[in-house]
């Protein structure tokens, strides 16, 4: 019997266990990982980082938030060159290793700048091995003539590097052509006598583009260098390796930032590598290299050129420092847009693509302030993170970075409102792994407001929002701890027809920038397609040749990777020239079949080389299985491959699967509340809703019908939520749907105390009507950056189970306390919270410590000449990249405005 009974007992502990271990897993938020939480990119000035501020620094950041910091040296501050220390010297070694151990105490993690500033480069780049470009020069010589100018630069006196002749070739009207570079001597005097008739002579040169570390720490100034080179690369890295020895620092990964090298163009072994890639010698054609004319012949040579810069950046810079990287155990973190290649390629080489944002989206969210005179007349393209995104997907890769918030407006004039919807632009583009632009490090004993990069918003201690920087890091580390789990669920590839793009005219230098999108994207077929797509409700990834090779099927769906995502379809835009290889392979996807859609056939092959008959061959291959037409949409629904139309409601969403089922990632950038029940494209007998806000969880309203799963869901303008599918029964609590009844404005006399902020604290003081603090005639109040406490004692007859607390017009965050004991943090709109189970009958006692911005104090200090900003390099500038100048601005709100609201709510 006493058996038994522990039996029994044993059992139900274990059942117990069993069922807790389920609701855990369910009823409770994704584990929130290193990885999940923010990161940011921390500036060392001149590396003037002693232990006890790293320490300090770092404890700070982990406070609010931060999973880890990208080390990235860079100037330093003027009056301190006493404590810089050299780059790679061994006292710099010993403060990232300093780093390194105190970051693993606070639960961080660290990556590092494998340079200083960007691009890569420094004093151990010989001028041999730095950044190069070819520079053109034309003679004209009558029959029987010999030149009597030297073969040399006539730019020179515009950037004095040297050059040497790489190819000669003469040119008659007849149309006779002659290489006759080694008839020209050391002196370079040309030994030739023209032939009959009149010659043009074309003269190309390897020059220099005389680049060099932009934004360079001491000891780490030098040429930029030749990305096109591997011997310039090795030469690179082994700087790092004698400094580094058998010991590398205990970071996570290296990292390079956006391709920024300047007019590099070419390298000393181009002739050679463009033969041997594209089968034809570039010196019988550099006539055409001169040329501006875009006829058939110039555009292809052209085209060869630019694919061949990409293929020696893939095969002479990217796969060798990924090697080596991996050698050393150690992953890469690489940036490739800007660059004069595929990225789609480049960025599918590294362990962690990253992409980035640059300047403020526009977006039509109910209170969410948007000045556009303190915002860089630059904004950012959605598609254009979706590049790193696809690579990532396609090849398999866990994460994507991205680089946010760079000029997201002017210096100091960032809330984190504003910060909120940018991440989940970016989230919704597929990234999962958000780097802060940034934190410079700066001692304790600077005064305010420290030492600050020139480029970024401020997130450091010192910044009036700090302490509320938690709501921003703990809602990215939410959504990140979903959005790194499971695998992407996009339904569809597209094809990017890059050749398209190479034979268009323009420069010879041809680079896939952030801010050219209007050039390079926006006019493309590719971009057509993709944005019809996306408002069809489609999800995609894009596709490369090179990415597209290593694709096979598997019943009708179309893998990528051993790890990559799977796909339903291949889309393929109107391309113009389509390489063979690559509309083989995708005859011989859909004859295996793999649906796979044509807007139309491809009109020729890229490049020059025996182009016709490759064009001609192109065009008599057997067409298979592939489906030609314009009406993509309606080959892909007859296909049941259908789009989600929750997107009709005006939310966007990007999905995910995972061992539970699917989850959706949902958004509300309109300016409306969207309420109803929202159809998924998902066979589902239970979903839950996630709130990444607050970390709520609970059973949804949900029910099946057409092939679709509808939820019940409200969604205010600003707000976000997640969506889990079970394809079977779990125990989860119910979804608290709230029937909001009509609210209660808070008045009578508030008190306002300042705190913590300068630069002097103004006097308390009472009002009988809410205002923002700027609104009322005290300047020292205009002047103040910091905190400022509204309080107020109101009475209540509690009526309903839980309360709202709206704050209406808010400048710009604020915790609140009711009666004593914190509510949250209100950082972003709308500007609410529910404070029910804090709330009590009677007499109750509301404060509401508000941070506006560091704008207004600045100004004051701007108005009154007071130095703060005195360093080395660019100094400081404006969102203009004009020199900074606070004075003239007007006064910033802050402060609260109201209406104070209580919404009881069933």
């Amino acid at each position: 019997m006493k058996n038994l009974v522990k039996l029994i007992v044993y059992l139900c502990v274990y059942l117990m266990v069993v069922y807790s271990k389920a609701q855990t897993g369910i009823t409770s938020w994704p584990t929130i990982t290193q990885e999940a939480k923010p990161w940011t990119r921390w500036w060392w000035m001149g590396n003037a980082v002693d232990e006890p501020n790293l320490r300090w620094s770092l404890s700070e950041y982990a406070k609010v938030g931060l999973g880890g910091v990208e080390i990235t040296p860079i100037y330093g501050a003027k009056g301190y060159e006493n404590q810089y220390i050299d780059f790679l010297s061994e006292k710099w070694l010993e403060k990232v290793d300093f780093t390194t151990q105190t970051a693993q105490q606070f639960g961080m993690g660290v990556d590092l700048n494998l340079g200083t500033g960007w691009p890569f480069g420094g004093p151990q780049i010989t001028p041999q091995n730095a950044s190069s470009k070819l520079f053109l020069q034309q003679y004209q010589l009558k029959e029987g003539a010999y030149l009597q100018d030297k073969i040399t630069v006539l730019q020179l006196s515009k950037q004095k590097y040297e050059t040497s002749l790489q190819a000669l070739t003469a040119y008659s009207k007849d149309g006779m052509i002659q290489i006759i570079t080694d008839q020209v001597n050391a002196e370079g005097k040309l030994q030739w006598q023209a032939p009959k008739g009149d010659w043009t002579l074309y003269a190309l040169f390897l020059g220099k583009t005389g680049q060099k570390v932009k934004r360079a720490a001491p000891a780490g100034e030098g040429w930029v260098m030749d990305h096109f080179s591997g011997i310039a690369l090795k030469q690179y890295l082994n700087r790092f390796n004698d400094a580094f020895g058998q010991k590398l620092p205990a970071i996570r990964a290296f990292f390079n930032d956006s391709y920024e090298v300047y007019d590099a163009n070419f390298t000393p072994d181009f002739i050679a590598e463009f033969q041997q890639r594209r089968g034809y010698d570039l010196r019988y054609y550099l006539r055409e290299v001169f040329s501006e004319e875009n006829d058939e012949k110039t555009a292809r040579i052209k085209a060869d050129f630019r694919a061949t810069l990409s293929d020696l950046l893939l095969e002479k810079f990217m796969k060798p420092w990924v090697r080596w990287a991996h050698q050393h155990q150690k992953i890469i973190k690489n940036q490739a847009h800007g660059s004069p290649a595929n990225i789609l390629d480049l960025y599918a080489q590294a362990d962690i693509p990253e992409c980035e944002t640059f300047g403020s989206s526009y977006f039509a969210i109910t209170g969410l302030r948007r000045d556009t005179a303190d915002i860089r007349k630059v904004h950012p393209e959605p598609l254009m993170p979706k590049f790193a995104t696809s690579a990532a997907h396609v090849s398999g890769k866990k994460w994507v970075s991205s680089e946010a918030f760079t000029w997201l407006t002017e210096h100091f004039k960032t809330s984190l409102a504003q910060c909120k919807p940018e991440a989940e632009q970016l989230f919704l583009a597929g990234a999962n792994h958000i780097f802060f632009h940034g934190t410079t490090y700066s001692p304790q004993n600077i005064l305010w407001p420290g030492w600050m990069f020139y480029a970024g918003v401020n997130f450091s201690p010192n910044n009036t929002f700090w302490p509320h920087l938690s709501g921003l890091t703990h809602y990215i580390a939410r959504c990140q701890a979903i959005l790194q789990d499971g695998q992407p669920d996009n339904e569809l590839l597209v094809y990017w027809p890059i050749h398209d793009i190479w034979h268009k005219k323009s420069d010879l230098l041809q680079q896939i920038r952030v801010h050219e999108v209007n050039d390079w994207l926006y006019p493309e077929a590719f971009y057509r397609v993709v944005s019809l797509l996306h408002k069809q409700g489609y999800a995609t990834d894009f596709i490369s040749d090179k990415l597209l090779q290593n694709a096979v099927v598997k019943n009708g769906q179309i893998i990528t990777s051993n790890f990559g995502n799977t796909y339903k379809a291949i889309v393929v835009p109107s391309t113009q020239k389509m390489p063979i290889e690559t509309f083989m392979q995708l005859i011989d996807l859909a004859n295996r079949g793999a649906t796979v859609i044509f807007e139309d056939l491809p009109q020729s092959v890229p490049g020059f080389g025996h182009w016709l008959e490759r064009e001609n061959q192109l065009k008599n291959l057997d067409k298979g299985q592939i489906t030609i037409t314009k009406q993509i949409v309606e080959v892909l629904t007859r296909k049941r491959i259908e789009a989600e139309t929750l997107v009709e409601t005006g939310l966007q969403f990007i999905r995910r699967r995972n061992k539970k089922g699917v989850v959706y990632y949902l958004v509300n950038h309109t300016s409306n509340t969207i309420e109803g029940n929202i159809p998924l494209n998902s066979c589902s007998v239970l979903v839950s809703i996630l709130d990444p806000q607050t970390g709520n969880i609970g059973k949804a309203k949900s029910y099946f019908s057409q092939n679709k799963t509808f939820v019940k869901l409200k969604l205010r303008s600003g707000e976000s939520l997640f969506l889990q599918t079970y394809s079977k029964n779990q125990p989860i609590p119910a979804w608290s749907y709230d029937e909001e009844q009509k609210p209660i404005q808070i008045q009578g006399k508030w008190t306002i105390d300042f705190r913590e902020g300068g630069p002097i604290l103004p006097q308390k003081i009472q009002i009988d009507t809410l205002k923002l603090w700027t609104d009322l005639s005290d300047e020292a109040m205009q002047n103040y950056s910091g905190a400022g406490g509204y309080s107020i004692y109101f009475e209540l007859n509690k009526t309903a189970k839980d309360y709202y607390l709206d704050l209406g017009k808010l400048a710009e965050s604020a915790e609140v306390f009711v009666n004593k004991k914190s509510a949250g943090i209100v950082w972003s709109v709308p500007s609410r919270l529910k404070i029910g189970y804090l709330l009590k009958n009677g007499r109750n006692f509301l404060q509401i410590e508000v941070r506006n911005l560091m704008a207004n104090r600045i100004r004051y200090m701007d108005k009154n000449k007071e130095i703060w900003r005195n360093y080395h390099e660019i100094n400081f500038v404006n969102a203009h990249y004009q020199p900074f100048d606070a004075s003239n601005w007007r006064i910033m709100d802050a402060g609260l405005a109201g209406p104070v609201t209580l919404i009881p709510c069933k």
